[in-house]
């Protein structure tokens, strides 16, 4: 099965908060997890949309079909580098801060018996 990805790293948002999004739209349809990103109200969406939008894209380049025949074969996100920072406190004191990003990957390939 030929299958077509996209990649995005160093996005300055937590894994935690991107896999609850990407868990809603992993094995489904193309065409039903872009209307599902649409109308879904987290920070994650449309990050997430502009790189489904790019997965498609790149199975456009390599001829799997129209974005129709497409699925969401996998979708996962990593853990990124934490830039560390810290905060004053009372009496001289700092608590950290931790500014986690992620690595976000999509999947699809063509539904289509080939």
């Amino acid at each position: 099965m030929a299958e077509a990805s996209a990649v995005l790293r160093f996005v300055r948002m937590t894994p935690r908060k991107m896999r609850m999004v990407i868990d809603l739209i992993r094995g489904r349809e193309v065409s039903e997890a872009l209307t599902l990103l649409k109308y879904l109200h987290r920070a994650a969406s449309p990050v997430v949309e502009k790189l489904l939008h790019s997965a498609v894209a790149n199975a456009g380049q390599k001829e799997l079909g129209d974005s129709d025949s497409l699925r969401i074969v996998r979708a996962y996100v990593d853990g990124g580098p934490v830039l560390k920072r810290f905060r004053a406190r009372s009496m001289g004191r700092a608590n950290p801060i931790l500014k986690r990003t992620s690595h976000v990957t999509i999947v699809v390939a063509s539904t289509g018996s080939s």
